[in-house]
């Protein structure tokens, strides 16, 4: 079960992670993101936060995956305290798409950060 959710965490997060490539490279979906303040593209200067996004992600995605003893085994019992950050930051995405202004932003992405919500909390109290 805890890699089932390891992998299910990770399946999330590169879909996400995705998603803030191509807001990178500009694809106009401005009104899915950042509480739907920008309609198309999003301003380069803004862009910035989907790169920072992508990172979170995949060094999210590489603590999960040690925390259910995928790689690096010798890291294991230090990525305890990781995992846990990354059950808060998950926890923080919740809440921000929960209380987003944009309805189409927060029906999209407030199911995915629940799921990748329980599949970090499964892994973290492993």
């Amino acid at each position: 079960m805890i890699l089932s959710a390891a992998l299910l965490f990770v399946l999330a997060s590169t879909v996400v992670a995705a998603f803030q490539a191509a807001l990178v490279l500009g694809m106009p979906w401005g009104e899915l993101t950042c509480g739907g303040k920008w309609r198309g593209r999003l301003p380069r200067r803004v862009r910035i936060i989907p790169l920072l996004s992508m990172l979170l992600l995949g060094l999210s995605s590489l603590v999960i995956l040690t925390r259910a003893q995928w790689m690096w085994p010798e890291l294991h019992a230090a990525s305890r305290v990781g995992a846990w950050a990354v059950v808060g930051y998950c926890a923080l995405s919740c809440v921000a798409n929960a209380a987003t202004p944009s309805r189409r932003e927060r029906q999209l992405w407030l199911p995915v950060v629940i799921c990748m919500l329980v599949a970090s909390l499964v892994v973290a109290l492993a």
